[in-house]
């Protein structure tokens, strides 16, 4: 979608809001990094850009460019979960170009390794800290750090719409809105926001960003893992539990039935729903809500759904303060918890917040998910901006992990079926190496066309668990190869 050819402001609009960007916005190219012995082997950039009023918040990116060729290959902006998680752990753990000598850490600062499933192998990715407060971002009043659905969609448009301004030599590159978990609720916001504003440039015929660049208005998202509606995504946890058989075929249909399929939002006065779920969470509380096959360590597992309501604490609770690493490896349950405590310690090391050109005194700690953050969850569905982009030529890419309970595959095929779309290609495995890699099911409306995947044995979320059939999924969808 290289969608953000603003034609929404006059010339001299536009010069003046160059100037605005200049001012409010700092960048930073990054050429070593405390734990890599040597220059980086890749391009990577760091930055602040101000957004609100007086540009009150300021946004904390990394930049990634693509090792392949970042002319001509998609920009992706890419949205962690949350709300209030860092782009860094995407960055890290997920699709970014370097990651953590995990296998060794020892509790000191990690050593970085590559990553040769880099998404950057074939596009160009902004990983940003939204909303304010998270990671590194931070504002410069009070009142700044209250934020929103739907002020974290404006904020992070009027984020692009700047970004795109100082890196003009981007406007032409297919853009595509991307993230995971409960980004999956602001991609489709922002592509809104997006296509308002060329609705707006059209309308007035006002002048292009950059006149010398054409508009290829190739637009899409991709979402992984996400939350759309809420509500029904909640509720298809007991569906998926079934499924998956770790609950009985008796206990599925007491509870379908009792609670008349209304498993998150049941009436509190149904007394047998309410034992239905009692049963059911006997059955499932010690299992991994983000891997059900991996294990639910103690040390940390999460509090306890409200009756299979979304619980964040697992993004939260493995920071460097709850873990007591043991002198022998042999000594502790292996848990992919442990994998995170490095990314706190590098992240909040002095040295290594100079190397970013962090602006010292903008944060007290930095945390990988802040969930004490200032927000307001206050759009409870997408779906109705789904239903506007079937409409239009967009490209979308929808991918879920097959062992993921927190937002279980099961609900989004479901709202992907209310869109009343054709399917194109049936349900049909794709593989990578000669293996199953996951199933996949093609959608269209005229110019609208919409690929649904499984990841096999990925969990939430999917490029953590599985590498490299993410980075093969992505290379064939953006080179618009069948799966």
């Amino acid at each position: 979608m290289g969608l953000i050819i603003m034609k929404w402001i006059g010339l001299n609009a536009l010069l003046l809001l160059l100037l605005l960007v200049k001012n409010g916005a700092s960048e930073s190219i990054i050429k070593t990094l405390p734990g890599y012995s040597g220059i980086l082997p890749f391009k990577l950039e760091t930055g602040y850009i101000g957004v609100g009023e007086n540009d009150e918040v300021q946004l904390f990116y990394y930049f990634a460019e693509s090792q392949n060729n970042p002319n001509t290959d998609p920009l992706l902006i890419w949205y962690t979960g949350g709300p209030g998680c860092t782009g860094l752990f995407s960055l890290i753990y997920e699709s970014g170009p370097f990651t953590f000598d995990v296998a060794n850490f020892d509790g000191s600062l990690p050593s970085i390794l590559l990553n040769p499933y880099s998404w950057t192998k074939v596009a160009n990715i902004i990983f940003l800290d939204l909303p304010v407060g998270t990671a590194f971002s931070y504002a410069t009043t009070s009142r700044g750090y209250s934020s929103s659905d739907t002020k974290s969609a404006k904020d992070s448009y009027t984020f692009l719409r700047k970004w795109l301004l100082n890196h003009p030599t981007f406007i032409k590159n297919p853009l595509y809105v991307a993230g995971e978990s409960y980004g999956g609720k602001l991609i489709p916001m922002v592509a809104m926001e997006i296509l308002q504003g060329i609705i707006f440039s059209h309308k007035y015929n006002i002048l292009h960003v950059n006149d010398r660049v054409p508009c290829k208005l190739k637009q899409g998202y991709i979402i992984g893992n996400g939350e759309t509606v809420i509500i029904s995504d909640y509720n298809s946890r007991i569906p998926y539990l079934h499924r998956m058989a770790l609950i009985s075929d008796e206990y599925f249909e007491s509870a379908k039935t009792s609670c008349n399929e209304n498993y998150y939002n049941h009436d509190p006065n149904n007394a047998q729903c309410l034992y239905a779920l009692q049963q059911i969470e006997k059955c499932t509380e010690n299992i991994n809500l983000v891997h059900i096959l991996e294990p639910n360590c103690e040390k940390f597992k999460a509090s306890k759904p409200d009756d299979f309501g979304w619980d964040q604490s697992f993004s939260e609770d493995a920071s460097v303060d709850h873990l007591i690493l043991p002198t022998s490896r042999q000594d502790r349950q292996w848990c992919r918890e442990h994998n995170y405590i490095s990314c706190d310690v590098w992240a909040n090391d002095p040295t290594v917040q100079e190397a970013l050109h962090i602006r010292m005194g903008t944060i007290k700690d930095w945390k990988r998910c802040n969930l004490n953050i200032s927000y307001e969850q206050n759009v409870e569905s997408v779906l109705q901006y789904h239903e506007i982009f079937s409409k239009k030529g967009y490209e979308v890419l929808i991918f879920s992990g097959d062992h993921d309970m927190a937002c279980p595959y099961v609900g989004t095929l479901k709202w992907i079926r209310m869109l009343n779309l054709t399917v194109e290609d049936n349900w049909r495995p794709w593989n990578v190496d000669g293996q199953v890699a996951g199933y996949t099911e093609k959608y269209k409306n005229n110019d609208f066309n919409l690929t649904f995947a499984t990841v096999k044995g990925a969990g939430h979320t999917c490029a953590e668990y599985k590498p490299k059939e993410c980075l093969a999924m992505l290379q064939r969808w953006i080179s618009r190869r069948s799966l």
